[in-house]
């Protein structure tokens, strides 16, 4: 029997506006890259603002993040390389 985790993430769905921007900036395949958790933070971040232009803000800073590659939530972020 596996043992259970001690911590569990909320798991967030990914909202249509969220993946409509995906598309639009041809970002899935760099968001599909990501980290399970870096997923699902990065929905759940977005989500909770409580204000549009919140949510706005957040999702133009994740786009900017894939796109660049090199951050993840304002940190510096870089992909494991597969093999090694």
């Amino acid at each position: 029997m596996e043992k259970p985790s001690r911590m569990q993430r909320e798991r967030y769905p990914m909202p249509d506006f969220i993946r409509e921007a995906l598309t639009a900036k041809k970002l899935t395949a760099a968001y599909d890259a990501r980290p399970p958790y870096q997923r699902n933070d990065y929905i759940g971040w977005i989500t909770r603002a409580k204000l549009p232009a919140t949510q706005q803000k957040r999702l133009a800073q994740m786009l900017d993040e894939l796109e660049k590659g090199d951050a993840y939530m304002k940190m510096a972020y870089r992909a494991k390389v597969s093999g090694k």
